[in-house]
């Protein structure tokens, strides 16, 4: 019978003890430090060199002065205002917001198309209203004067209208666009941003388009998890006719629509004001508009709109309640009418809206209760540039809007083929990750690592290598320390630093036996896994997939039982 002798390689199981009973014991005595002057070697040189060596007097105590970083570049070091450098963290909560968005744009048999950055200075201008003064203009520098995009849908309509072939289309833009707005960071209204469009371009039955982009909305917005959220529904020509019947002469028309769409953010006193003050409106017409675009509701407010004769007699009023029935109708087919509020108010400034215009907002959208008008607070800096994230004025804003625009493509396009009707609508990213951020609770990891590969003893360099190229190959993310002969503790404080749920650990007489050690981060003590557990190495990939898929579960079902506190799911008896 052979003998055996033990074996003076230490095991992974002896080692992974040893570092639980370290854990355990209470921490050295601090260590003192005599911390000495540093020598400056310069200074020694230049004191002890001869007065005038080379025609240069020595400098004042033998220092030599030197220049600031920003004296040497002169100029501050830092991004423009309303911009940030994006890192770390923050990347793995927005790239998350950009697959959620782009996964339900693609459901929904989405294409997605580029354009550029900026666009000749004709193809933006007229068609955003007021907001105009807000596009960035680029320098004439004796070529071609451009403008940086204010937006993505205009591209699209140029785009269109370039390519008259294209009559019918599902796309989806994800790109920044720009805006001299007065920056608040910290709620994301930004002046380079990220805007995540969605439109229907083509010629189809009423209201089937619109329909749909409105459950994209939803299907989005509840994949966010960003809490209760409105959107916000209304019809240009139920506005345009409100205006006709009220008095608004018609080249007043848009800029009373802009001031009536601040009513989510002003009092009517204020925006009546505006109207009068500014807008040059009567004040007995600007008092008949304050009688109806204050009104909000459901299903109930078009019945009762339907019985205003005063109202259905405009044309245009009519048309407009017409197109909200049908859509009412297909809402409820795709479940959205318990997040809808048919809103009077909602005008949205921009010019190139033709029919239904909605928005979406959230609890933080609107500034804090009692702090919405300019004349409760004044303003916190006169200088436009200044940041107004801590002005309790201001709130985050619509995180979406959109509307349908049937006549845009057709101010490109040469012929009548060129007119193509579109609805659509746009996500803003910064705003939505403002939400996210503050809603989040748990720990965001640093990267999507799901193996991280160790040893102890002698390192084993070139086995962890092997071991992770088998993982890559299974398309698994793994990782390991950059080192010849790393300490484990090292290499678990590595794992642990990005929330790596597992790894591997390799040892000398393991790998002799062809295994290796799964060891599940952060098992509490007791746990039978603890100090993980053996298996073949062949079986490293499948068994790596099973825990993975377990582990995935079973933050499924606890997200679910998350959702569900607090929701009775017991069925009532009924009445008798």
């Amino acid at each position: 019978m052979p003998l055996h002798y033990p074996s003076s390689t230490p095991t992974i199981t002896k080692t992974l003890t040893t570092l639980l009973l370290r854990q355990s014991l209470p921490p050295p005595p601090p260590r003192t430090l005599l911390l000495l002057p540093r020598l400056n070697l310069r200074t020694m040189s230049e004191s002890a060199r001869p007065p005038n060596e080379g025609g240069r007097a020595p400098k004042e105590g033998g220092k030599r002065k030197e220049k600031s970083g920003k004296e040497k570049r002169g100029f501050e070091l830092k991004v423009p205002k309303g911009t940030k450098d994006w890192e770390g963290k923050d990347m793995v909560i927005r790239d998350k917001i950009f697959s959620t968005i782009t996964d339900v744009f693609k459901r929904h048999g989405a294409v997605t198309i580029d354009t550029p950055v900026f666009e000749l200075r004709e193809v933006l201008t007229g068609k955003y209203g007021e907001d105009s003064k807000l596009i960035y203009d680029l320098a004439d520098q004796g070529g071609e004067i451009c403008s940086l995009r204010y937006d993505l849908t205009v591209p699209f309509a140029r785009w269109l209208a370039m390519n008259p072939s294209i009559q019918n289309i599902k796309r989806y833009h994800i790109a920044k666009v720009y805006r001299r707005d007065q920056p608040a960071m910290t709620k994301g209204r930004m002046r380079e941003f990220y805007q995540c469009d969605f439109d229907i371009a083509g010629a189809y039955d009423p209201m089937l388009p619109d329909a749909e982009i409105l459950r994209i909305t939803t299907e989005i917005l509840d994949s966010l998890n960003l809490g209760s959220y409105t959107i916000k529904i209304n019809h240009r020509k139920i506005l345009d006719g409100l205006f006709q019947i009220c008095g608004v002469p018609i080249d007043k028309i848009r800029s009373i629509s802009s001031a009536v769409d601040k009513l989510d953010k002003a009092t009517w006193e204020d925006v009546r004001k505006e109207m009068i003050d500014e807008k040059g409106l009567d004040p007995e017409v600007a008092d008949k508009i304050g009688e109806y675009v204050q009104k909000k509701g459901g299903k109930e407010l078009l019945d009762e709109l339907k019985e205003d004769k005063a109202l259905t007699s405009n044309d245009s009023f009519a048309e407009g309640l017409e197109d909200m029935r049908l859509l009412f109708d297909y809402l409820e087919v795709f479940c959205v009418m318990p997040k809808l509020s048919f809103d009077l108010s909602l005008a949205r400034g921009l010019d190139y809206y033709t029919g239904i215009i909605y928005e979406v907002v959230t609890e933080a959208s609107a500034p804090p209760a009692g702090k919405s008008t300019q004349s409760q607070q004044a303003p916190i800096s006169d200088d436009p540039d200044a940041d107004r994230s801590n002005d309790d004025s201001i709130g985050i804003g619509s995180i979406a809007a959109g509307g349908r625009y049937d006549e845009l493509v057709g101010m490109f396009a040469n012929n009548a083929k060129g007119r193509v009707p579109c609805v659509g609508i746009s996500f803003g990213v910064d705003r939505i990750f403002s939400i996210t951020k503050a809603r989040m609770t748990g720990e965001v990891r640093g990267n999507e690592v799901e193996v991280y590969v160790m040893a102890f003893g002698t390192g084993l360099l070139k086995e962890r290598m092997e071991v992770c190229r088998i993982l890559w190959d299974a398309g698994i993310k793994a990782e390991f320390m950059y080192k010849n002969k790393p300490k484990l503790p090292q290499q678990f404080t590595g794992a642990e630093k990005n929330g790596v749920p597992f790894a591997v650990v390799l040892g000398e007489n393991e790998l002799k036996e062809g295994k290796v050690k799964i060891k599940e981060m952060g098992l509490s003590e007791g746990h039978p896994e603890k100090k993980g557990v053996d298996v073949s190495k062949d079986d490293l990939v499948a068994e790596i997939r099973k825990r993975l898929a377990q582990k995935e579960e079973g933050a499924r079902a606890a997200s679910i039982e998350g959702a569900l506190q607090g929701v009775d799911l017991k069925e009532k008896a009924p009445e008798m």
